[in-house]
């Protein structure tokens, strides 16, 4: 990314400021951006501090007002609508993201109502393309303020925050009720879970999942956490960590790892003493693997290149995390919810099924492939499988067997692949969504 003045003394709030101004207008101009340019929430902060001087608190704010603003937007959204004359509110620059994440803090956020209006109204007031609506922004938005309650109780039990085609899909495969699960799921901050590789320390507030995860109680820096520097463990989710037991890592084994970054299950399959050969495209990415591998005191030989063109002795094992939709992570990215499309969801299918048979180029007679990835859909999981084996008749399905590797008996489908999904393991505070399948080609 290159940033343009880059001499140029950073922007810091000025005197006739709101205080707060400045954090709520990148959070408007952030939203704003993950629409039109589909990005995450992450980048596209990143983008728009680039020229500001922002404390890490204001980072904060902007990254907690975005995300309660894609987590409730379809809410957000029937909120402002049916207090606006017309039913709908007018596409003028700044207008709907200031109204949206304005709304999102005075809901949803812990944070002083008048402050939020009050910078609201500013930003649009100071927008070229706003200004004309600025009195209409300060009166929604302190009706909202005053209706607070009533407006919470409207939402109790309606499914607004999840896209009606996705919650369709989801209803055609799972069931209306998990389907309904599933949304409420995606409304909830998820919890922090941890991969131990060596005794965690007693002063870390947690619980030990039954899948062997460690999920911590209270939301805190990672890297000031005893052990963490030490590398005595690593952040996954309890269904990310499942995948890779499924390679049945072993000392002596040869496994490879594609698209392996940022590392997570490169780190499992090193930890239990196997050779690990991790493929990753992107050098950048490369380096993050490089380094938390270094953190955690493991090792593996790093190979940058595409995982289709990569070629080398047959393998033991080969654990294709594949790109994905990662619709089953919108808990933890709830934007992912508005960006995505179906369209999305096909290319990357067709991608998945090339980059397949690549890995299946690269395993041994009587060798494993684990195929995962961390999507909802159907195209992206069961029916990858399918389409594979159908074409590769010297693979077959090797099913999960009940109790193995710890894996909840909820996660595993009649035909032995993984399916986690948000709703699963409810009573301890759910899990993202994964799919994996565990097929070996035949001796």
């Amino acid at each position: 990314m290159k940033i343009k003045n880059r001499d140029k003394p950073l922007r810091t709030e000025r005197s006739g400021d709101p205080p707060g101004y400045l954090s709520r207008l990148i959070a408007a101009r952030a939203f704003r951006r993950v629409l039109r340019e589909r990005r995450q929430i992450d980048e596209a902060i990143g983008l728009e501090t680039a020229q500001y001087a922002l404390s890490q608190a204001d980072v904060s704010l902007v990254r907690a007002i975005l995300t309660v603003s894609f987590r409730r937007l379809g809410s957000l959204r029937a909120a402002m609508a049916s207090r606006a004359a017309s039913g709908e509110i007018a596409d003028a620059g700044l207008l709907q993201p200031v109204l949206v994440t304005a709304l999102a803090q005075v809901l949803f956020l812990d944070v002083p109502d008048h402050a939020s209006v009050d910078c609201a109204v500013e930003i649009a007031k100071r927008d070229a393309d706003a200004k004309h609506y600025a009195s209409f922004a300060n009166a929604l938005l302190r009706r909202v303020a005053a209706e607070k309650a009533d407006i919470l109780i409207e939402f109790t039990g309606k499914q607004n925050d999840t896209p009606a085609w996705l919650f369709d899909r989801w209803a055609m495969f799972y069931g209306a009720d998990v389907a309904s699960l599933i949304a409420a799921a995606h409304l909830v901050e998820p919890p922090v879970d941890l991969t131990v590789f060596h005794d965690i320390s007693p002063d870390i507030s947690g619980v030990e999942l039954p899948t062997g995860s460690f999920r911590l109680k209270t939301h805190q820096s990672i890297s000031s956490l005893p052990g963490y520097a030490e590398g005595l463990f690593q952040v996954q989710d309890v269904a990310a960590a499942l995948p890779a037991r499924l390679a049945g890592a072993k000392p002596g084994m040869r496994i490879a790892d594609l698209c392996a970054a940022p590392g997570g299950k490169t780190a499992q399959l090193a930890a239990a003493g196997a050779h690990v050969v991790a493929v990753e495209r992107s050098a950048a990415r490369a380096a993050r693997l490089r380094e938390n591998l270094a953190r955690l005191k493991l090792e593996a030989d790093i190979q940058i290149g595409d995982a289709t063109e990569f070629t080398g002795v047959p393998f033991d094992a080969v654990l294709l995390d594949a790109p994905c939709s990662a619709t089953g992570t919108i808990r933890r990215h709830p934007e992912i919810a508005w960006t995505k499309t179906l369209a999305d969801i096909l290319a990357l299918a067709s991608q998945q099924l090339r980059m397949l048979e690549a890995a299946s180029r690269l395993v041994k007679p009587g060798g494993l492939l684990v195929f995962s990835t961390c999507s909802l859909e159907l195209e992206e999981g069961e029916d990858q499988i399918s389409r594979f084996l159908d074409q590769n008749p010297d693979f077959r399905r090797l099913p999960i067997a009940l109790g193995e590797s710890d894996i909840p008996a909820e996660m595993i489908t009649p035909r032995g692949d993984l399916r986690a999904l948000p709703c699963h393991l409810a009573e301890w505070g759910g899990a993202d969504g994964f799919f994996a399948a565990r097929l070996q080609r035949i001796a």
